[in-house]
C-alpha cells in the first residue's frame, strides 16, 4: 500500500489534548497514520495531496443505522415511533436479499460521501424465505469500502404476546440466538484493523422477550462481541416499560445485564438523572441520533448531562426511513443545535460535536485505540473536507466552519489509507449505479406491498 502525504491543510486531530494545526500534514503509511504535525515535510515516495483550503479530521463513525430502510424512505411522514413502526412493519415484510443489498450499498455510499469511514448497521427484520440479509449488508460494505460493524438484530415478542411487531415478523427465541451465533462465526473479525466486526442486537423492550435479552448478553460475552439495542427512545416506550416491567427502560436493561462497557444503546432520549448516572457509571455508550429523534418527534437526548457524567456518546444517522437525509456529516450540526435547544448556547461546542462524531463513536464501538483520532499508529481513516467554497467563506475557524456551516464536500476520504472518495465523488463504486439500485429496491418493495 503506497504512502499518502496530505499537506497544507488545517488539522483537527481530536486527540485527548485537542491538538490542532493551522498549516499541517497527515502522513499515511501501510494503512495507518505514520505522522501528523505542523509544516510541510518531504516524503519523495508518497502520493502528495494538496490540502490547501481544507480541514483534515478523523473519519466519522456512525454508531446506529438500519441500512435496509433506504428502500422505504418517505413513509409515515407525520407519525410518532409506534405509529411509524405499525405502518412500516408490513412494508418491511417484503424485503429480501436483493432489496437489502441494493439499499445497503446506496446507504453506505451516501454515508461515505458525508465523511463516514466506519458504520454500524442494526438489522432485525428477517422475513421467512428472504435470503441472506446480513450477508448482503456485509457484501455491500466491502463493495463501497467502509469499515463495518453490522449488528445481528432479532425480535421474538409479537403482537399476540403483548409486543408491537406483527407475529409473522418475529423469530422463535432459540432460532434467533442460533442465527446470531452463526453470524458471529461467519463474519466477526477480532483482529487489529478489522474491516468487519459483529454485534449482538435484540431490537427493543417492546419487540423482544426478557429471555432473548438475557441470553443474547450471555452469548455476546461468551464470544467477545459487543451488545447493542434501542433504549429510552420515546415517552411511549417509557410508559410501556413502566406498565409491563414496573421500571424505567434503563432499570429494565440493568436487570437483564444490559449495562456495561461492552454495550452501547441507541437514542437514550428519555433518561432521568439517575439513568444518566447508571449509564455513565457502567461505561455504557449512547448512540445519539438527533435528526431521527426530531423527525419522529421523540425528543432531545441529554447529551450534555451524559458527557459531564463521563458516558461515551457517539452519533448515529439511524435508518433512512426515519432520517431521509442519511448523512453523517450533517449530524455534527444537528447534534450541536439539538443540544442548544435543550440546554442553551453553551450546551455543546463545535469541537465537542466533532468529538461525538469521531472519538465518541469509536468509544461506543470499543475501538478508540484504533479509530476516532489522528495519531501515529492509528488506522488511516481520514476525512479531508473542502472549506474554501462559498458555503464556508468568511468563517476563519475551520472546525466551526465544518460544524456550523453547510455540509462540506470531501476532497478525500481514506479508509485504512485507501481512497473511497476523491474530489467529492466515490472512487470505489459508481454513484449512478447506486442510485439505480436504490430505485430498484424501493420499487421492488412497493410492488410487493401492492400485491399484498
Amino acid at each position: 500500500m503506497s504512502a499518502v502525504l496530505i499537506q497544507g491543510c488545517a488539522v483537527a486531530t481530536v486527540d485527548a489534548a485537542g491538538t490542532e494545526y493551522a498549516d499541517g500534514y497527515v502522513l499515511v503509511e501501510d494503512g495507518r497514520v505514520a505522522a501528523v504535525g505542523a509544516g510541510r515535510p518531504d516524503h519523495p515516495s508518497a502520493r502528495r495531496v494538496d490540502g490547501t483550503g481544507c480541514l483534515a479530521t478523523p473519519g466519522l463513525v456512525n454508531t446506529h443505522h438500519h441500512l435496509y430502510q433506504w428502500a422505504t424512505r418517505g413513509y409515515a411522514l407525520q407519525a410518532d415511533l409506534f405509529t411509524w413502526l405499525r405502518e412500516l412493519y408490513p412494508v418491511w415484510s417484503g424485503i429480501d436479499e436483493q432489496v437489502v443489498g441494493d439499499a445497503a450499498a446506496a446507504g453506505l455510499g451516501w454515508l461515505a460521501l458525508s465523511g463516514c469511514t466506519t458504520s454500524t448497521d442494526h438489522h432485525y427484520v428477517f422475513p421467512r424465505g428472504s435470503g441472506d440479509l446480513l450477508g448482503a449488508t456485509v457484501a455491500a460494505a466491502g463493495e463501497v469500502g467502509l469499515r463495518f460493524h453490522p449488528c445481528r438484530g432479532s425480535m421474538d415478542l409479537g403482537v399476540s404476546s403483548g409486543g408491537l411487531p406483527p407475529d409473522e415478523l418475529v423469530e422463535e427465541t432459540g432460532a434467533a440466538l442460533a442465527a446470531t451465533g452463526d453470524a458471529i462465526d461467519r463474519f466477526h473479525d477480532p483482529s487489529p484493523g478489522a474491516m468487519v466486526r459483529i454485534g449482538v442486537a435484540p431490537c427493543s423492550p417492546f419487540s423482544v422477550t426478557p429471555e432473548l435479552m438475557r441470553e443474547s448478553a450471555v452469548l455476546a460475552r461468551s464470544r467477545g462481541v459487543r451488545l447493542h439495542t434501542h433504549l429510552a427512545e420515546t415517552a411511549e416506550e417509557t410508559e410501556y416499560c413502566a406498565r409491563t416491567h414496573g421500571c424505567s427502560p434503563v432499570e429494565y436493561a440493568d436487570r437483564l445485564g444490559w449495562l456495561g462497557p461492552d454495550v452501547w444503546l441507541a437514542h437514550g432520549v428519555h433518561l432521568g438523572p439517575s439513568d444518566v448516572q447508571a449509564v455513565a457509571a457502567s461505561g455504557t455508550g449512547i448512540a445519539h441520533c438527533p435528526s431521527s429523534n426530531g423527525r419522529l418527534g421523540a425528543g432531545i437526548a441529554p447529551v450534555r448531562d451524559l458527557l459531564d457524567a463521563g458516558a461515551p456518546v457517539g452519533l448515529g444517522v439511524d435508518g433512512a426511513a426515519s432520517q431521509e437525509a442519511g448523512q453523517l456529516g450533517a449530524e455534527l450540526r444537528q447534534a450541536l443545535l439539538a443540544a442548544r435547544l435543550r440546554g442553551g448556547p453553551t450546551a455543546l461546542t463545535a469541537r465537542e460535536a466533532l468529538a461525538l462524531g469521531t472519538i465518541g463513536g469509536a468509544r461506543c464501538l470499543g475501538r478508540d485505540d484504533e479509530l476516532g483520532s489522528l495519531e501515529p499508529g492509528k488506522l488511516a481513516d481520514v476525512a479531508l473536507w473542502r472549506l474554501d467554497g462559498l458555503g464556508h467563506a468568511g468563517v476563519d475557524d475551520p472546525v466551526a466552519a465544518l460544524v456550523f456551516g453547510a455540509p462540506a464536500p470531501l476532497a478525500l476520504l481514506l479508509v485504512g489509507g485507501r481512497a473511497v472518495v476523491e474530489d467529492g465523488h466515490l472512487s470505489t463504486v459508481d454513484e449512478s449505479g447506486l442510485a439505480r439500485r436504490a430505485r430498484r429496491a424501493a420499487g421492488r418493495v412497493r410492488q410487493r406491498e401492492v400485491r399484498v
